[in-house]
């Protein structure tokens, strides 16, 4: 047997959960006054009133749903009366969806049943409500999405108004917006604005410092001495803070010491960071594929084929192309406008004749787009 190798039964990972994303640390460094902020918007609740509604703005990996969660464990912890709810918005992004998932959350029973309307399924959520005496605090996490899907205004006015239907029923409302080019005031119909008045907690992005901080605590706690140096901690600093989000991170340090581990080696590798870090550099672009709809994803791989034999592509000419898998055009147009937001594409304008004709192009390689294809099922 090789000296300074694992066997079978080893790992280098002390707990190997404190590098996952949803992962909620006891002790949550550099985000207490974010902390504090809304637990003073949701104390009126606690003696029965309204909380003061919120948006958590910030570029994604700076701390918006680990507070948020963080909270409402503290919340769960302390009282029967609020009822906090987490809704990831990428993965429920219509109206019916989410009211499900509030449905669901609230009541602890299955979805609802086949061929339940919206209304009866808010009546139910209402009812529920009511006759438990509880308030409701509903996080929106992710929302731009729903501001791509053009849903957020009926799910706040459904939210927000809903005691005007149902007396006594109280719902309060965080929104979280990871997109910062969106403008949330006008993304708002009056009747909406009027009622959701949020205050604001911006959150910055993390310093060097702090970004240090948290993956050097994350490492003690969750690899066995010695397995990560330091040299190569900071290389993965670095690139932490080039991307600003610290979920890279987070997963170049799980990736690395699972190579490490793949060869049975007792320690990190400068290879094991490298090719860790050959690998996260598509990780956003795989994270966004995968929550497109089936409509979407054909635009962006159909514009993507194009882009490898094109030099200027019209969208009007990627909708032709599409052939049998065209959509109508005004569909089209938001699924185009919708990649542009996510950051996969760039739409601009080019002066042709005596018109203006909307140029798409890819932020991506098309390769790397076409690689994750799924490939279609044989027929047996």
């Amino acid at each position: 047997m090789k000296k300074n190798l694992l066997m079978w039964d080893q790992t280098l990972f002390k707990e190997i959960q404190v590098f996952d994303i949803d992962y909620i640390p006891e002790q949550f460094e550099y985000r207490d006054e974010q902390i504090q902020e809304l637990a003073y918007a949701i104390r009126p609740a606690l003696a029965g009133g309204h909380i003061f509604n919120t948006v958590c703005r910030g570029i994604p990996g700076t701390g918006k749903t680990t507070s948020v969660k963080k909270l409402f464990g503290e919340v769960i912890e302390i009282t029967k009366k609020i009822v906090p709810i987490h809704i990831n918005c990428q993965i429920d992004s219509s109206k019916y969806a989410i009211f499900s998932r509030i449905y669901t959350q609230l009541t602890k029973n299955s979805q609802p049943p086949t061929g339940t309307s919206f209304k009866m399924l808010f009546d139910m959520i209402a009812k529920y409500i009511k006759n438990e005496e509880i308030t409701p605090i509903i996080c929106l996490d992710d929302a731009n999405y729903l501001v791509y899907e053009k849903e957020l205004n009926k799910i706040l006015y459904t939210l927000l108004r809903s005691h005007e239907t149902y007396k006594h029923v109280r719902i309060g409302v965080i929104v979280i917006i990871s997109d910062p080019d969106i403008d949330l005031e006008l993304s708002l119909d009056a009747r909406v604005a009027s009622v959701f008045r949020p205050q604001t907690i911006h959150f910055a992005p993390y310093t060097a410092q702090e970004i240090s901080g948290i993956l050097s605590q994350r490492v003690m706690q969750g690899l066995y001495p010695n397995v990560l140096a330091a040299d190569l901690l900071d290389r993965i600093i670095d690139r932490t803070m080039k991307c600003g989000d610290i979920r890279i991170g987070l997963n170049l340090i799980k990736r690395s010491v699972m190579n490490a581990e793949k060869t049975a080696r007792m320690n990190v590798t400068n290879d094991d960071v490298t090719q860790a870090l050959s690998i996260s550099h598509d990780l956003r672009l795989t994270e966004l594929v995968n929550i497109l709809s089936t409509d979407e994803t054909n635009v962006l791989f159909q514009l993507a084929a194009m882009t490898t034999n094109v030099d200027v592509i019209t969208t009007k000419s990627v909708h032709t192309a599409l052939g049998e898998k065209a959509i109508g055009y005004t569909r089209y147009v938001q699924i185009i406008e919708k990649l542009d937001h996510l950051r996969l594409v760039t739409l601009t304008y080019q002066n042709v004749g005596l018109g203006r004709t909307r140029i798409i192009s890819l932020r991506y390689d098309p390769k790397q787009i076409l690689s994750l294809q799924k490939p279609k099922a044989t027929k047996k």
